[in-house]
Order: C-alpha cells, then structure tokens, then sequence
C-alpha cells in the first residue's frame, strides 16, 4: 500500500525571514513529512540564521527539519536530522553526531551504496536524479526501476529525488517511493507553493485509493 509521502527541499538561496512565510504557506497546503535546509554556498553563520528562523516554522506543523550536508551544525541547531552525500560527512560521522536523529544518505543510483547505508543504520536512503533539475547539476540518471528493486528488497525507506513536479511524479510513488524530495517543484509551481503541496497529496491519495482498489 503507498504510505508516500512529501519532502520539501529549499531553494538553493532563501532569505530567511522572507521565505519563512513562503514556507508557512506551502505547509499549509497539506501533509509534509520533512523539510530539508539546503544552502550549498552559505556561510555557518548564514545557516545558523536560517535554521533559527525556519526550523520552528517546521517543527510546528509536525514535520521534521533537515539540514544538508552538516552534522556538527544539525546538532548544535536542534535539527531533527541531517543528510549527507557521498562527498559529504560519513553515515558514521552524522550518526555520532545525532545519535537519536534521522540521518539520511544521498545514493545516487547505486544499488551497492544504498544498500550499505541501509545495512549501516541510516533512516532513508535517497535515490536520483529521476528527471533534469534545474536545482543542482545531478551525477547520475536514477531509473524508476530502483524504486521497485529496493522496496522489495529492504524495509528502510527510500526518497526519490531530481526534478520532481507533480504531473511527472504518479510514475515514482507508484513505483514504491516512501517520499518526494521537491524542491522547484514546490517553490515555482503555477499556483504557488501551497497549492504544489496539495495537489502532490491529492496525488499520494489517489494513488493509495487506486492500489487498494486493486486488491478489493
């Protein structure tokens, strides 16, 4: 049964007391799952900032606050998490540094890295880029089948990310993704951000509605 869910990822450039309330909108949307902070060019201090602004935003509407990249930050901030990529901190380094957070682990497309993490103890794994995104440029091209080998093979959840909009997302969630990494797929949307967030949930209900359908 999909249980898919959404995961807001920042522009790569936010200011923060401005975006605050792009935020409040787009939560307002519907169910959010997590929201990840992810300012590649920003100084410490700059995120420091940011996550003092945006984290309480998060946090009160339920949904967990992720920071890219830093685990010494993450756990000085109060984060409920932190991701890390390949060329980031270790999976061993963020779970010492965040013993009861969720720590997640970018695997591109690697059947073999995912699986590695998954066995090491991270939260989710994080698969892509499924589509172009004009966010950053992706290392690698994810197939919707990796999607479907991995919930098959492994019960930790499984995030796809990389150019995500809604009319390019049914195909992910019906292929097993737990979450939606969304970024300009939100932020830019035609109707604005909130109505991104509700139209993505409209999509994981029909889908939920369809499978259950399927087995009746």
């Amino acid at each position: 049964m999909s249980g898919c869910r959404l995961y807001l990822v920042s522009p790569p450039r936010i200011a923060p007391n401005d975006f605050a309330q792009v935020l409040k909108g787009a939560l307002a949307g519907g169910d959010v799952a997590s929201f990840q902070l992810r300012l590649k060019h920003a100084s410490d201090d700059e995120i420091r900032r940011a996550a003092d602004i945006l984290r309480p935003v998060v946090q009160a509407q339920g949904a967990a606050f992720i920071l890219n990249d830093r685990p010494d930050l993450a756990a000085e901030l109060g984060c409920d998490g932190v991701h890390v990529g390949q060329e980031d901190a270790s999976y061993a380094e963020a779970r010492a540094a965040l013993p009861n957070g969720i720590v997640g682990v970018t695997c591109h497309d690697s059947r073999h890295l995912a699986l590695e993490a998954g066995e090491a103890g991270a939260d989710y794994v994080a698969f892509g880029a499924f589509f172009p995104t004009q966010t950053k440029e992706p290392e690698t091209q994810a197939d919707i089948e990796l999607l479907e080998w991995w919930g098959e093979m492994m019960v930790v959840p499984c995030v796809a990310i990389g150019g995500i909009t809604v009319d390019n997302a049914p195909a992910l969630v019906e292929a097993g993704a737990d979450f939606l990494a969304v970024s300009s797929g939100v932020w830019d949307h035609a109707q604005g951000p909130e109505a991104a967030v509700r139209a993505f949930n409209t999509l994981f209900e029909q889908v939920r509605q369809a499978e259950k359908a399927k087995k009746a």
